[in-house]
């Protein structure tokens, strides 16, 4: 639990810098928010793998997770997620298999099928056209990599990622007592299905849409077969939010986030632009219209006003953990959202 809140509290961050900043400043964004959560006990940080986008910096998650590692101390870290089609399973397994060297205990791997970007950027990362096909069969050879537990005529049962449990097995030292904890990610009823027999943690992604996150999750919660990581099922629900001590200006910082899903809605750019540049901006009636639907999907206002519809929206869905979605053109406002929610839930930070 996160204080008195009734579930685990996470954070998701995508080290957006707006217009008129540079991505050394929204890399530096993320590690000042990762040390804030951390300090705070939130239960774990996300970053998600996006390609071309000018608003996010983090194309590649293992690499700002190996900084973060650094610079935290409790809070898991982890990709939320890597896009599976865009790699080969065994890189995969080498990169999180070093990381959780890196911070034994504490390193998450979300997987997810979609590109993470558009189409002509998809295909320049060599993403074929049937890519999503292919991705239970490619969760099931990254989880062999990771356990070192091909069955026999395997073509890769003499294939091994380092580190990993080969590793301690060809040096004579203990198996490690971690691995990276895997995480089936989506917003639909097939990654739901998916999670469950595999026995794996599910996350939902309800930031994107109106996704239908009931059906979902019953089908996970009465698929679900137990495996040896996982005896129950466990849930995550993600939400864009934004707090403020005025719940105008939350509202405000909203806006921007609404504005870069927009642009991608007309095929432009994701770029965020400031509140005054949003306000300004001489939208047509339709444009309007998906500009106040995302601004108002967000969890955007006071400590006291989000944390009621978090708290609501958990006792809707039944997850084990929600986790907040950050991201604005303003800086220093997502690690306001971090630090108003702790002090809210009154959770005092550790040194």
């Amino acid at each position: 639990m996160f204080g008195s809140a009734p579930f685990a509290l996470s954070v998701h961050t995508g080290g957006g810098p707006g217009v008129g900043r540079t991505a050394e400043e929204g890399l530096a964004d993320i590690i000042r928010i990762a040390k804030t959560a951390d300090r705070f006990g939130y239960h774990r940080l996300w970053m998600s793998e996006h390609h071309a986008m000018p608003a996010l910096s983090v194309a590649s998650p293992p690499l700002m997770i190996a900084r973060l590692t650094a610079d935290t101390e409790r809070i898991r870290l982890g990709a939320g997620g890597v896009m599976l089609p865009n790699h080969a399973p065994l890189v995969i397994a080498e990169q999180f298999g070093m990381l959780d060297a890196l911070a034994s205990g504490r390193i998450d791997l979300g997987l997810g099928r979609a590109p993470g970007t558009d189409g002509a950027t998809a295909a320049a990362l060599r993403r074929g056209a049937r890519a999503n096909d292919a991705f239970p069969q490619q969760v099931a050879e990254l989880l062999g990599f990771l356990t070192d537990d091909f069955p026999a005529g395997h073509p890769y049962r003499e294939v091994h990622a380092v580190p990993g449990p080969w590793q301690n097995a060809q040096n004579r030292v203990p198996a490690s007592a971690t691995h990276p904890q895997v995480w089936i990610l989506g917003s639909s009823p097939y990654s739901a299905q998916l999670a469950a027999r595999l026995g794996r943690p599910y996350a939902f992604a309800l930031q994107f849409g109106d996704a239908d996150i009931t059906t979902a999750m019953r089908i996970y919660r009465e698929n679900f077969i137990p495996s040896e990581v996982l005896d129950r099922p466990y849930s995550l629900v993600s939400v864009s939010a934004m707090v403020a001590e005025d719940a105008t200006e939350a509202k405000r910082e909203a806006s921007t986030a609404a504005m870069a899903m927009l642009r991608m809605f007309k095929r432009e750019p994701y770029t965020l632009f400031s509140a005054e540049e949003v306000a300004a901006y001489p939208a047509t009636a339709n444009e309007q219209g998906i500009l106040d639907m995302y601004t108002n999907r967000a969890y955007a206002g006071t400590a006291e006003t989000v944390a009621h519809r978090l708290e609501d929206l958990q006792e809707q869905t039944a997850v084990d953990e929600v986790m907040v979605v950050l991201g604005t053109h303003s800086r220093g406002a997502d690690e306001r959202t971090v630090t108003l929610l702790a002090d809210h839930y009154g959770i005092h930070a550790q040194p």
